[in-house]
């Protein structure tokens, strides 16, 4: 079996805030080439957890190391060996596309021929070449995005943290921005990445869920899916609010929830098919019914996590 190479080693991560703790015992680790993704809801500890991975705000307690360095002891080390994209607008809107990565790559200690070839390289990558003249706050929003991520990128780090950086970015745009971050790691650049966007973390190879301060779950996405919302999962329109309670009766109901004008139904496996199941509750004299069968998503899965997180119980969920 191949030994996959541990790039950031997260144990008993902690950050208090005076009497509010932040970020509470947090355990990972992210290995070389690996899309992590990190997802909560706002204030669940997300970007406080990446600060201090970044060097940037120091832990209350716990170690991490990132590329090896230990976050607490040389930040200054830790802040030289990553890429870092915050969820603001990181860069001079008044300056152009060309100045920035020239800004940047100067900040990195880049110059000359070195700094001049590594930009183009950059700008071609992000689709900016042709740019180069505009002033950064002219840039609609996912080109600045682009740009953020290509002056993180510049010095060629190992590891590039991505704080929420497709915040407030249009569909296409998003899109267009995960195609770059999986382009990167099939390179073998490792990136972790905070987001609220559920549908986001479906590019990610593992999910870890923060709930308050806590990694609640941390799995691949169908390991996730499989765990927290099992069985096939179905969506019942048409019969009216007494369906409720027959279809909690059903064999193998693991769940009935109401979804707008119908109702989420979650059946252990083997379940009826859409058809047998439209047949059955027209034969029990609930009237006419449309049934489709659905896929489960991670938000399902977050939510699902959310209810059970207050369960002593729970634990983490690994691959």
């Amino acid at each position: 079996m191949e030994t996959r190479e541990e790039v950031i080693r997260v144990r008993g991560l902690t950050r208090r805030f005076g009497a509010f703790t932040a970020v509470d015992r947090v355990d990972f680790e992210v290995y070389k080439g690996e899309i992590f993704g990190y997802l909560g809801a706002n204030g669940a500890g997300k970007s406080t957890t990446i600060r201090m991975l970044c060097g940037l705000l120091s832990p209350t307690s716990g170690e991490a190391l990132v590329a090896g360095i230990d976050v607490g002891r040389h930040p200054e080390r830790v802040k030289r060996a990553i890429g870092y994209m915050s969820q603001k607008f990181s860069l001079y809107a008044d300056l152009t596309v060309e100045e920035n990565v020239e800004f940047f790559g100067g900040a990195y200690g880049m110059g000359g021929a070195r700094l001049r070839h590594r930009g183009a390289q950059v700008l071609e990558a992000v689709g900016l070449d042709k740019e180069r003249g505009t002033k950064a706050g002219d840039l609609p929003g996912g080109w600045r995005q682009r740009l953020a991520l290509g002056c993180a990128i510049l010095h060629e780090p190992r590891i590039v943290f991505l704080d929420e950086p497709t915040a407030g970015v249009d569909p296409l745009s998003r899109r267009d921005f995960w195609a770059l971050i999986r382009g990167l790691a099939r390179g073998g650049t490792t990136i972790l990445v905070t987001t609220h966007y559920m549908d986001e973390a479906e590019y990610c190879d593992r999910v870890g869920l923060m709930v308050d301060g806590r990694l609640a779950a941390l799995d691949t996405p169908p390991g996730l899916k499989g765990t927290f919302v099992p069985g096939v999962l179905m969506h019942v329109r048409g019969p009216g609010p007494e369906a409720a309670a027959w279809l909690g009766r059903l064999d193998g109901a693991l769940q009935v929830e109401r979804f707008g004008a119908g109702y989420h139904v979650r059946l252990q496996e083997p379940a009826p098919d859409a058809e047998a199941l439209v047949r059955a509750i027209r034969e029990a004299g609930l009237g006419e019914a449309e049934v489709e069968i659905l896929e489960a998503s991670l938000e399902d899965v977050f939510l699902e996590v959310v209810r059970k997180a207050s369960d002593p119980g729970l634990g983490r969920v690994e691959a």
